[in-house]
């Protein structure tokens, strides 16, 4: 046996395909050709093709290397630029909400907040679409796209500074379909480069944006106070071109998802709808509860991040409105590491850690309005950061433990779309509980019963179990993923 796989195949059986030293072939994964073929036994040079119609050799993800390197850090630039500008909406909210005031508009809190909630619900809706193109152009060009569009929609902003409807379209809609595109993409190329670390490379990744939070209020602040609202616009908009440049760093290692076979049983809108979506993740249980929990839980999720600032003003006068999403952006990016740390240690079971998350961030957001003092406020959001940092890490790696490397785009863009309406819905239905009361207390309440919830949905998923891989699939089944573990009902 060679340092390559061999191939085992007659003219009868099915191809086979027999793990050698030195690597392993999970089920349903063919990461890139490294320089090897695979052979017939007395040709050494023949390449036979598997049944996906791929040639070659398949190995591992390379877990380091300059290339691995640079695309982790492309990937972080990327979230870091995304969801640097979607967390520190609140200094442009508070800008907007000030100018529709000031002509009298009595619902200026809900309008203003939905500008930002629309940016990230289009961002989240639209990630299934960001996960099928990825399939059918490529990791690359999704991305490319998705800077092009990001860049356009924040320039076109800082023409219509003055309209709200306008910029539900142009800051809302266009960049958000940007960051859907070039979002999924960021961690789904992740699992090409890395295996054994990818829940520390996700946490470095997702820590983008963390970093980008803590650093931003202040900096988009400084804009607005000195160069206006169209010119901020204008200077974020250079900074989500910076996507478009980390888009050609995504050079996948992974062949596409194989054609689904036409069967003639099958409608033509069946067989259609089948060449775009991967049906199979569907069909897992553990999936469909995951991706039913999630959405539930974020109903409330994004409420402290538009109405944080207003909250401060309003209980807190005189102390630093951004601070507050600071320390959030700070902590979160500590619990990305964290957390993705100890995502990779042995019998750790990833789904609990995230239904330990949604508890405190629930628990914490409800004890928001109970503050009596700024010290004790930066104490809760630095505790709610270090939980979001711990939910966000560990997206990708669920995805890949419950989907596998194939069906895991999709499975995070689909999951990310049934996220859009809570996420959207969230912040303007708090601002208008605000504009009825007054007061933050009962919005806040509120948004951390969801979480609670969604946390106890979560149980289900150790007490259903997945079938097995066919005996007679391409490639062995792969090793029982980490969030299947001693955890699990019945075990």
């Amino acid at each position: 046996m060679t340092e390559n796989s061999r191939i085992v195949a007659d003219s009868v059986a099915p191809v086979k395909i027999v793990a050698a030293k030195g690597g392993s072939i999970t089920n349903g994964h063919h990461p890139h050709l490294n320089g090897g073929s695979l052979v017939v036994p007395g040709d050494k040079k023949t390449a036979v093709p598997l049944l996906d119609g791929v040639h070659g050799a398949v190995d591992e993800p390379p877990d380091g290397g300059t290339r691995a390197w640079l695309v982790m850090v492309a990937a972080f630039l990327t979230n870091g630029v995304l969801f640097g500008v979607i967390n520190t909406y609140s200094v442009i909210y508070l800008t907007l909400q000030k100018q529709l005031n000031e002509i009298g508009d009595t619902e200026a809190s809900s309008k203003a907040a939905l500008v930002g909630s629309l940016t990230i619900g289009t961002t989240f809706l639209l990630s299934p679409v960001s996960g099928i193109l990825t399939d059918k152009i490529g990791l690359r060009r999704t991305t490319f796209i998705g800077g092009l569009l990001t860049c356009s929609g924040m320039l076109l902003s800082s023409f219509f500074t003055h309209s709200v409807t306008a910029l539900y379209f142009t800051y809302g809609i266009m960049f958000g379909l940007g960051a859907a595109l070039a979002y999924t993409p960021s961690l789904a190329i992740l699992g090409h480069y890395f295996k054994r670390y990818l829940g520390f490379v996700n946490g470095i990744v997702t820590a983008g944006s963390s970093v980008f939070t803590a650093i931003m209020p202040l900096c988009l602040d400084y804009l607005v106070q000195h160069t206006g609202l169209a010119n901020s616009f204008r200077i974020l908009a250079i900074i989500s071109s910076f996507v478009i440049f980390c888009a050609l760093l995504y050079k996948p290692l992974q062949p596409p998802p194989p054609p689904p076979k036409i069967k003639p049983g099958r409608s033509a809108a069946n067989n259609f709808l089948r060449s775009f979506i991967n049906f199979d993740n569907w069909k897992k249980r553990r999936y469909i509860i995951w991706a039913v929990s999630i959405p539930i839980a974020l109903f409330g999720y994004f409420v402290p991040y538009v109405h944080m600032g207003k909250f401060v003003k309003d209980n807190f006068p005189g102390k630093g409105e951004n601070l507050p999403v600071m320390c959030i952006g700070i902590t979160s990016g500590l619990g990305r590491l964290l957390f993705g740390f100890i995502a990779d240690m042995p019998r750790v079971n990833r789904v609990l850690l995230q239904q330990m998350s949604f508890v405190l961030i629930g628990t914490l957001t409800m004890c928001l309005p109970a503050t009596g003092s700024f010290p004790l406020l930066l104490a809760i959001t630095l505790a709610m950061g270090l939980f979001d940092g711990c939910f966000i890490s560990l997206l990708g790696p669920i995805a890949y433990d419950i989907c596998g490397p194939r069906g895991a785009t999709q499975a995070i863009g689909f999951l990310l779309g049934m996220c859009s309406l809570p996420l959207t819905l969230g912040p303007p239905v708090a601002g208008m509980l605000y504009d009825h009361t007054g007061s933050y207390q009962l919005p806040f309440i509120l948004a951390g019963i969801p979480p609670l919830f969604g946390a106890s949905t979560m149980f289900l998923i150790r007490c259903v179990k997945d079938d097995e891989p066919k005996k007679n699939a391409v490639a062995e089944p792969r090793p029982e993923p980490l969030a299947h573990n001693a955890w699990d009902c019945g075990k």
